[in-house]
């Protein structure tokens, strides 16, 4: 994660960004709290959509078993074969499957038939609990940017209880728990997400 932040901030220096309001989602979330917390005055304010935290035991087992040496060949070699798996892992990101919008599903697998997509998956897994930790403790570092945080009640990915452990971090954070909505509420509900936005980043 640590190195996917710092890719951020030197993307933003190429493209000449001294510094922004900066929104992830899911792991983006996690990495966006580190890239804050490596750069803190490059960062105005957060917007952290369900972001993956230290707090939610969401595929915290998942990640050590999957990426075991046993376990991850098997799993490299079986599951680009298993497009079910796929369907089942992306209905779930949503609270109600009904919202999925035609060709959306199709979008969201797309990349992972790119070669190397599921090793880079499995890389990510190897790390991710020495990342978490990462993540808890750049928190106290961040905790005077304005943030707003957005969640689904029904995220099936990122416990939706983890949300006020991660509010608590922060000295001025707003959280929306949006009812009825999974991982994905900008998909969900696009515009009650986009008038929360709007609505923080016209705030001064």
């Amino acid at each position: 994660m640590r190195t996917c932040a710092e890719r951020l901030l030197r993307f933003m220096d190429a493209v000449g960004i001294g510094d922004c309001d900066l929104l992830g989602t899911s792991h983006g979330g996690a990495i966006s709290m580190l890239a804050a917390s490596i750069a803190p005055e490059r960062i105005r304010r957060l917007i952290l959509v369900d972001p993956v935290n230290p707090w939610s035991e969401h595929g915290t087992v998942l990640s050590v078993f999957l990426s075991n040496p046993v376990i991850a060949p098997i799993f490299l070699k079986l599951v680009p074969q298993l497009r079910i798996l796929e369907q089942f892992y992306f209905r779930r990101m949503w609270g109600d499957p009904r919202r999925i919008r035609p060709g959306t599903l199709e979008g969201y697998m797309k990349p992972l038939y790119r070669p190397g997509a599921f090793k880079y998956g499995i890389s990510v897994l190897r790390s991710w609990n020495r990342d978490l930790g990462e993540v808890k403790s750049a928190l106290p570092l961040i905790s005077h940017i304005p943030t707003l945080l957005i969640w689904g009640s029904l995220d099936a990915a990122v416990d939706p209880r983890s949300a006020a452990k991660v509010q608590s971090y922060f000295r001025d954070c707003r959280l929306l728990m949006m009812e009825g909505v999974g991982h994905l509420p900008y998909e969900e509900a696009p515009v009650e997400f986009n008038r929360a936005v709007i609505e923080f980043l016209g705030n001064p």
